[in-house]
């Protein structure tokens, strides 16, 4: 009996070892294990996937992570100067116009406006610019593409490009900027900015008709509800507005002067789209197996997109095929002395890998920042890093730790907006169909617009404050007037002394009176009045504070709520096919002009019209009058004269409660260097540079384990080991006894 006690003793110890040996290797990483020494970059992604990563489709900001690491177009934004200068991307240089009048004959660059019927872009492409490896430009040693003639079935239970055991590359040219700006015309996918483009590239209005024709002969006797759809080939189809006169020049003809054109050129709009990838996701299965340009992009970038699992995680790896464009050598004053400069000449990109992790919840996306397991919070964000300085200033404790951990979170103003704003096809909020209708629901929108006190917001909501608005145009834009009396919007504010104060809510109930809705109910019906508020995230503890704040907002004008708050691809939905009523939106500019804020609410953009980014579906035939006058004129007095009237206007028919102009701030760890967050640059992944050895280091400090709780426990398990085992021999010892007895 004593081996067998000895045997228990031995477990008991072995087990206890086992667990202290396997308790050394423990940490609370969320990542495999070495992944911190790896020249890896780790950040999270807001909810959920992008919607869009195809470049004709996309046009959120939450798609910007993977389109602008992913695609080049022609131009982009130097990383470091303010303001915002263009540079070339795949292309040479930033093309000059060359401008023509009716008759054919070229005119000098100060023309008048109104003598210029067409503007000619013709934009050298870089010679060597390789796509990405990709099994769309794989060939046989006959030259045959081996996967561009794939039958039903054959793809398999292939789900990513990386499964394919060819794949190929080819040198990028000019013809797939043309393919990539006619495939605007398409009727398969959303395409946003369609209705824009069509009123300035010559040809491409028309060119649309002709395609939505060539479509439904392509889907003639098909099943309607099949996602297998023939290739939609747009070679076949020349557009007069958009060719390629040699193999490295794209030539683009706009109709008139539109001086903004250039700035559409550095968004991934004008990505290049090579036609094979197109023919290639054109193929049996791929759409079911979703294998198309939404979830796998090709490009030409520093990364390409190797791992996607829908809302869970997506990671991109440095291209192979990728040229190295340099690290800019010139910046702004104090560039060089934030060590900004320091790579000079290296070339990009200097990380091996991004993996994006999609988080639900606030609070685990901020403990893992926290803890130095995330490099940036959110990769496209540039707002995070204000809930970080508001906690520095409340707590000096948490002053201490932030300092000791070295945060960067320089505060920066830029530009962008977040509003309330309504939807004008909407009966109750919208435009009306008579002209006392009219009136009526324009006070009804000038007493929300009083009543939701931004002022009160920035100062109950910190982590996201900012300058109250007064218009649609933030500082820093031409055109603005955020920072004069002379822009003080009259309908919500007046002018006290040298400041503007938010007129009283006295004001607000007596315009919903005259709207018909005296103490909040319909003077027709007795009913009360409810409006629907949609937002575009769920309604996690956080956010319900702040959607709270805005149902409290509504009542103090007795107007009843109702909140209907979806995720991102849910409220889109919504808002392209109409149903909306009032919602929380915002705009990060695409480029510093005032036309990229007035186009939101020019008529043809309308969303639920025409699919562009008119999400109000505001229409007013004075305001697009201006709009189109306005947007041909360079910086100066005529346009500022212009900008003040459409601004007013807006002011008056109140599409949207203007909201605020938000402070920004990166949240971003002290091992990640050359970061300068900006709105405008989304492409600043290849620029980032990572201190490994600091990460491993600082992870390790900040997260060191507690170890007693565990020991006390392996102890405690001991011990019952070694209770059951003498529990065992004392009954092995009376068993022993009574056979003793017996006998």
């Amino acid at each position: 009996m004593r081996g067998v006690f000895g045997r228990w003793c031995g477990a008991a110890w072995l087990v206890a070892s086992v667990l202290l040996v396997s308790l050394a290797g423990c940490d609370n990483s969320p990542w495999e294990s070495g992944a911190a020494s790896k020249n890896t970059l780790f950040t999270a992604m807001q909810e959920s996937s992008p919607r869009h990563m195809d470049p004709t489709a996309s046009y959120w900001s939450n798609d910007t992570t993977f389109t602008y690491q992913i695609y080049e177009p022609p131009y982009g934004y130097h990383y470091l100067k303010r303001p915002y200068q263009l540079i070339g991307k795949s292309a040479e240089e930033v093309a000059r116009p060359r401008y023509y009048d009716k008759d054919g004959n070229e005119l000098p660059e100060d023309a008048p406006a109104d003598q210029v019927a067409e503007s000619v872009y013709d934009v050298r492409i870089k010679h060597g610019i390789q796509y990405q490896p990709h099994p769309a430009f794989a060939r046989d040693a006959n030259g045959r593409y081996w996967y561009h003639d794939m039958k039903p079935g054959e793809l398999g239970t292939r789900t990513s490009p990386m499964q394919f055991e060819h794949t190929g590359t080819r040198e990028l040219v000019a013809e797939d900027f043309v393919y990539a700006l006619k495939r605007h015309a398409t009727p398969r996918i959303t395409t946003p900015i369609f209705g824009i483009w069509s009123e300035y590239v010559i040809g491409l209005k028309d060119y649309g008709d002709l395609i939505r024709k060539e479509d439904k002969k392509l889907r003639a006797g098909l099943d309607p509800s099949s996602l297998d759809l023939p290739f939609l080939d747009f070679r076949k189809y020349p557009l007069a507005g958009a060719t390629a006169p040699d193999k490295y020049t794209f030539r683009v003809r706009i109709k008139g002067r539109y001086p903004q054109w250039s700035y559409w050129m550095a968004m991934t709009f004008m990505s290049p789209v090579p036609w094979e990838v197109d023919a290639f996701y054109a193929q049996p299965g791929m759409a079911a197996a979703s294998l198309t340009l939404d979830t796998w992009p090709v490009g030409t970038g520093p990364f390409m997109q190797t791992e996607y699992f829908k809302d869970r995680r997506q990671v991109m790896v440095r291209n192979p095929n990728y040229r190295g464009e340099p690290y800019p050598c010139e910046g702004m004053p104090g560039d060089k002395e934030e060590g900004l400069l320091d790579d000079c000449g290296r070339k990009t990109p200097f990380v091996d890998k991004i993996v994006v992790t999609a988080e639900r919840e606030k609070v685990p996306q901020k403990s893992k920042f926290l803890q130095g397991y995330y490099d940036l919070e959110v990769f496209e964000r540039t707002d995070l890093g204000m809930e970080y300085i508001v906690a520095k200033q409340d707590s000096e404790e948490i002053r201490k730790e932030y300092d000791a951990k070295g945060f960067r979170l320089d505060r920066f103003d830029d530009v962008w907006s977040y509003c309330i704003a309504f939807n004008m096809l909407d009966p109750v909020i919208g435009k009306g169909d008579t002209p006392a209708q009219q009136a009526r629901n324009r006070k009804l929108r000038e007493a929300i617009s009083i009543a939701v006190d931004w002022e009160e917001y920035s100062r109950i909501f910190p982590n996201h404050a900012g300058a109250t608005a007064m218009g649609p145009i933030p500082n820093g834009i031409f055109g603005s007037r955020e920072k004069t009396p002379e822009g003080i919007n009259p309908v919500t504010h007046r002018l006290v002394g040298d400041l503007p104060v938010r007129r009283s809510l006295d004001d607000a109930r007596q315009l919903m009176a005259e709207a018909g809705y005296p103490q909040g109910r319909d003077v027709r019906t007795g009913r009360p009045l409810v409006i629907n508020y949609d937002y575009y995230a769920l309604p996690t503890p956080e956010r319900k504070v702040e959607i709270d704040w805005m149902v409290r907002q509504f009542a103090k004008i007795d107007i009843q709520l109702e909140v209907r708050a979806t995720d991102n691809n849910q409220f889109q939905d919504k808002v392209r096919k109409g149903k909306h009523q009032v919602f929380w939106t915002g705009w990060n500019a695409d480029y510093p002009d005032a036309e990229n804020f007035l186009f939101l609410f020019y008529g043809p953009n309308s969303k639920s019209v025409s699919d562009g980014e008119n999400t109000t579906n505001y229409q007013n035939p004075e305001y697009d009058r201006l709009f189109e006058q306005m947007k041909t004129l360079p910086d100066g007095a005529a346009k500022q004269a212009l900008i003040d009237k459409m601004v007013h206007i807006l002011q008056i028919d109140a599409p949207w409660s203007f909201g605020f102009f938000p402070y920004s701030s990166a949240a971003v760890q002290h091992w990640v260097y050359n970061s300068k967050p900006a709105i405008l640059i989304r492409d600043h992944g290849r620029y980032l540079r990572l201190d490994v050895d600091e990460r491993v280091r600082r992870q390790a400090e900040w997260n060191k384990p507690v170890w007693w709780p565990m020991v006390l426990l392996t102890l405690a398990l001991v011990g019952l080991l070694l209770l059951a085992a003498r529990s065992f021999k004392r009954r092995e010892r009376m068993n022993a006894r009574g056979e003793v007895l017996a006998a």
